[in-house]
């Protein structure tokens, strides 16, 4: 299949965030990506569940929910009722990780989980098959317009091995730093979700570089 882009909503206008949820609806991205930050987990916070309900009113294509919280199984259900279709939570903040994954599904989410850029793709071995999204950080998660970490190449890599020895179809998304220099490699060593936010929303043209990024 095709790779899909997933512009995130935190580098948004948010002034004029209906104009930016009508660009990413009319334009070829597949997702929204909306990250969600609570100053504890990662040291920034982003907006909550009044932000995401407006979203859910007026996106048109699927919401990618990240969650960047400490116990995020307190908002599961939450989070399934404000409109998230995808929901990401990272392994770093999941004391009982294949609980929290089976919560996901049981809403009737696609249940992702996320690395920092330090944690090896060699932890989800004995959750992989669960799952329907990893999505690796590819810079250090708390704050946009980072500088994209190398290592993630192979760790992309690695990750795409893995899958295809356990037979999982879980997509492989790569969340940071994601930018016109490197999208095409990252798609090239196996990743299939691209987040994008400075790069889209920095654009003179948010619609076209989302349209570059689609293609390769």
């Amino acid at each position: 299949m095709s790779h899909l882009v997933a512009p995130s909503v935190l580098s948004a206008d948010f002034g004029n965030l209906q104009r930016d949820i009508e660009m990413i609806n009319h334009s070829s991205a597949d997702w929204f990506h909306v990250d969600i930050m609570d100053g504890v987990f990662v040291p920034n916070i982003s907006f909550g569940f009044p932000v995401l309900k407006s979203l859910q009113k007026h996106a048109k294509k699927p919401l990618d929910v990240h969650l960047m919280i400490v116990d995020p199984d307190r908002y599961i259900r939450a989070f399934k009722e404000a409109g998230a279709a995808v929901l990401t939570v990272h392994l770093e903040a999941c004391t009982h990780l294949h609980r929290t994954i089976q919560n996901i599904k049981q809403q009737g989410m696609m249940a992702g989980v996320a690395l920092n850029p330090h944690t090896s793709v060699n932890l989800l071995t004995d959750v992989l098959p669960d799952l329907d999204l990893v999505c690796l950080m590819s810079v250090n998660p708390g704050f946009g317009g980072q500088k994209f970490i190398e290592n993630t190449y192979r760790k992309v890599e690695q990750l795409h091995a893995m899958k295809k020895e356990m037979g999982s179809k879980a997509l492989i998304e790569i969340d940071g730093g994601v930018d016109f220099n490197n999208y095409t490699k990252l798609v090239e060593c196996g990743a299939n979700v691209l987040v994008a936010g400075n790069t889209v929303f920095g654009a003179s043209d948010p619609s076209a570089a989302i349209t570059i990024l689609k293609n390769r």
